[in-house]
């Protein structure tokens, strides 16, 4: 089983790259966030048609998260505990055959120190009691999504120009290790040590062409799908072309 999380960065903004990338690439389930669309408005016929099924959880210009899955997708849950109506549209869950999949678009925190960077730890927080309740129920659990943190150094171009910045900072890394906590560990890491594997390349800098990318998108496991996982890698492809998203897509392949 083959599973691909990305930030599309606007489902219809990009629809015709969406799905001329599942047909060439067929993954079995696919978790988007940053959809940035309705419910309503994801463009539901066309992805049917390539044989998806879809659950969405969108909000209008912002935000938006979606799973999609050639086979059945069962006990849906959109948020978590303690959303209400006025609540970001973040987070979606659901089973596919025997696998739990939480699809998280992490806040982003906009700056170190600021009032929507107390409110990003704050959400982690409550994503970490969210993800290990999940955990708990089910053994075999995939957290994936744009996290909007990098786990070490190794996850950055240039670590000095990073230092305790967004998406860098000291606080953010201990809240990404507290969602991990003692039930998630870290995919790709099974897989290398090295340095490297970019998700996200910022649009305003120029920094694909130069490869000055951070790690971001990440998949955290239970040790039951850990032990299952085979493959990983960065579509590095899809980030090129015209008008891309400015994250890259991510495979994790499930025996």
């Amino acid at each position: 089983m083959r599973v691909a999380t990305w930030n599309v960065n606007s489902v219809r903004a990009r629809c015709e790259r969406l799905l001329a990338w599942l047909e060439a690439h067929r993954p079995d389930v696919v978790c988007l966030q940053e959809i940035k669309c309705l419910d309503e408005q994801f463009p539901r016929e066309p992805v049917e048609d390539l044989g998806y099924n879809i659950e969405t959880f969108g909000q209008k210009t912002y935000n938006g998260v979606a799973i999609l899955a050639r086979t059945r997708i069962e006990d849906v849950v959109r948020g978590m505990p303690g959303d209400d109506e006025s609540s970001q549209r973040r987070v979606i869950a659901a089973t596919v055959g025997d696998v739990r999949y939480i699809n998280a678009y992490v806040v982003n925190g906009e700056k170190v120190g600021s009032e929507k960077y107390a409110y990003k730890l704050e959400w982690m927080a409550r994503l970490a009691d969210y993800a290990h309740g999940v955990a708990r129920e089910y053994e075999a659990t995939v957290l994936t999504g744009d996290f909007n943190v990098t786990f070490d150094d190794r996850d950055v171009h240039d670590p000095e120009a990073w230092r305790e910045k967004i998406l860098c900072s000291t606080p953010e890394r201990d809240a990404l290790r507290r969602i991990q906590g003692e039930y998630y560990r870290d995919a790709m890491r099974k897989f290398t040590e090295e340095k490297g594997a970019y998700t996200w390349w910022d649009f305003r800098t120029g920094a694909f062409r130069g490869d000055r990318g951070l790690r971001i998108d990440h998949f955290l496991v239970t040790p039951a799908a850990h032990e299952r996982a085979r493959e990983f890698f960065v579509d590095r492809e899809e980030r090129a072309g015209e008008k891309p998203s400015d994250h890259a897509p991510v495979f994790l392949a499930l025996d």
